[in-house]
């Protein structure tokens, strides 16, 4: 769908076509706090995911309408890519995984990093996930039960990372946003390469393998393949 949605400190967030972006087409107030991250799920075209720091809220699109309110707030909020299966939440510096097909399950903490966790992104198929904080990358795999295991660490004296995505070609490529620099890790051989010298906040992927950033407050965005 050509549809974007907005968060805000206002505590709303705001559906929007991106064929006419003159005013939104939904609205949504229900949160008590600033949200701070939401995700469209990627089967379910009528279900959005959003986040404070108090509770996580589940929304229809379609009737605008919130239907669960899970306790307990979260920084970021990401549906696991694929069948959705999984929610991931990062709480301070830990990463939460929800069954959101089985409410009862034990909920897993992914735990490691010793300051906040400021990016998640799962690969496109879900079997992997990466966490950032500022100073420690972590990439975990997915079992068949819905238990997370870390497989790769990065942490690199000097380098303050933002976010990571994985490349759409090279499956063991991560992509990272760097205070300084875009960087390029070679997970299966531990090697960096530095290919931008400039400070990278926000990175996406698109499913045709074309890669966005975005800097601090250069007001710049740039694309590449």
């Amino acid at each position: 769908m050509l549809r974007l949605a907005t968060s805000s400190h206002d505590k709303t967030i705001k559906i929007w076509d991106l064929e006419n972006p003159g005013c939104s087409i939904k609205s949504f107030t229900g949160h008590t706090a600033s949200v701070l991250s939401l995700d469209f799920h990627p089967k379910k075209e009528d279900l959005i995911c959003s986040c404070d720091e108090t509770e996580i809220r589940y929304w229809t699109i379609k009737k605008a309408d919130c239907f669960k309110v899970r306790k307990g707030g979260a920084n970021l909020v990401r549906f696991q890519s694929g069948a959705g299966k999984h929610l991931a939440s990062a709480v301070g510096n830990s990463v939460c995984l929800f069954d959101l097909e089985n409410s009862h399950a034990r909920r897993p903490m992914l735990k490691g990093h010793a300051s906040n966790v400021e990016s998640l992104c799962w690969n496109s198929s879900g079997e992997h996930l990466i966490s950032v904080s500022e100073d420690l990358i972590k990439v975990w795999r997915m079992d068949s039960g819905g238990k997370a295991n870390c497989i790769h660490e990065l942490s690199v004296p000097g380098k303050r990372f933002r976010c990571g995505i994985f490349h759409p070609s090279y499956p063991s490529l991560l992509i990272i946003g760097c205070y300084q620099s875009m960087e390029l890790w070679n997970m299966t051989e531990n090697k960096m390469m530095t290919p931008v010298e400039e400070p990278v906040s926000a990175l996406v992927v698109s499913s045709s393998g074309l890669i966005a950033s975005a800097g601090h407050n250069d007001n710049i965005l740039k694309i590449w393949k």
